[in-house]
């Protein structure tokens, strides 16, 4: 009887579990409807709208789209401005991810060390994330004024120049200021990154090499560097990502200018679909937008969804 019961028992308690189990997957589906609702409207159906426009003619001229294959994407191999706004994006992308992660670890690394005030100035540092990309844009804009900007005040009071440098009407100048000022946004993300990976770092390591001797040179690059290599992957690609996306601060500081020189993907997307109203030729490029980042994003999701 007690070998009954017991049996009877347990079927009872894997069913209640079962039933359970049921329950919970009922009521996670409930919750996601809403959310896969929303995404579906707001961002899966326009993306799938853009992608098949990509394969018509449709201009401010046409009444109603043409079919026309692979004709858009012909015109972006053979079109220099497309390939060029390409090469644009590679050189932004590059140089603005690796300027970010080199100083936000420097930076990590300076809050990362126990002094008076570090909580203060953790905070400050979030400020230019905090603020509205747009307004840093401005703040940039006018510190790099080539006429009352602060730079060039600061550079002709130092001896550096004898004139006013026009950063925003040169090629170089106009990159430059792009990469520095969303640099200047990125840095508290990537100091967050790299602290969070410190804050897991045995300090017993470091006190031993600095006992041997080791200079923080050496620390840093026989410790510091290693420990922090997948934090460093995940961070490249996921600021790789954000910079590949990025058009507000460079349609507000330059526009694309001076001389299409900072036209990135994102720019060229805009000045097909809301200047020369070419919705088709814009879809397009998205689509080489899109294939351009997806390697990036299936590397991220890979690495943040890995099982130790």
């Amino acid at each position: 009887m007690d070998m009954v019961s017991t049996q009877n028992t347990d079927k009872h308690t894997t069913g209640r579990r079962r039933s359970l189990k049921a329950g919970d997957r009922r009521f996670a589906l409930m919750i996601l409807i809403p959310a896969m609702t929303a995404f579906l409207i707001m961002v899966f159906y326009p993306f799938m709208d853009a992608m098949s426009m990509a394969f018509y003619q449709f201009t401010i001229y046409d009444l109603e789209p043409i079919f026309i294959g692979f004709s858009n994407f012909q015109s972006i191999l053979t079109n220099p401005y497309v390939l060029e706004s390409w090469v644009t994006t590679a050189i932004f992308v590059v140089g603005t991810t690796a300027l970010t992660m080199c100083v936000g670890l420097a930076w990590a690394l300076l809050m990362y060390q126990n002094f008076f005030g570090r909580s203060v100035f953790r905070t400050l540092t979030l400020l230019p994330w905090i603020l509205p990309s747009t307004v840093s844009a401005f703040i940039w804009a006018w510190m790099l004024n080539g006429k009352y900007g602060i730079v060039n005040a600061l550079l002709l009071g130092s001896g550096v120049v004898d004139e006013n440098i026009q950063f925003l009407s040169d090629d170089l100048g106009a990159m430059m200021a792009i990469i520095l000022t969303r640099t200047w946004i990125s840095i508290p993300l990537f100091m967050s990154f790299f602290l969070a990976g410190l804050q897991g770092l045995d300090f017993q390591q470091i006190e031993a090499a600095r006992l041997d001797g080791a200079s923080n040179w050496v620390v840093v690059r026989r410790i510091i560097l290693p420990h922090l290599r997948p934090v460093f992957l995940v961070t490249a690609a996921l600021g790789m990502i954000g910079n590949l996306q990025q058009f507000d601060i460079i349609y507000a500081l330059t526009g694309g200018g001076p001389i299409r020189s900072t036209t990135v993907l994102s720019i060229e997307v805009y000045t097909q679909a809301f200047q020369n109203w070419d919705l088709g030729m814009a879809s397009a490029i998205g689509v080489l937008w899109v294939f351009t980042l997806m390697p990036l994003v299936v590397y991220y999701l890979r690495s943040l969804f890995k099982e130790d």
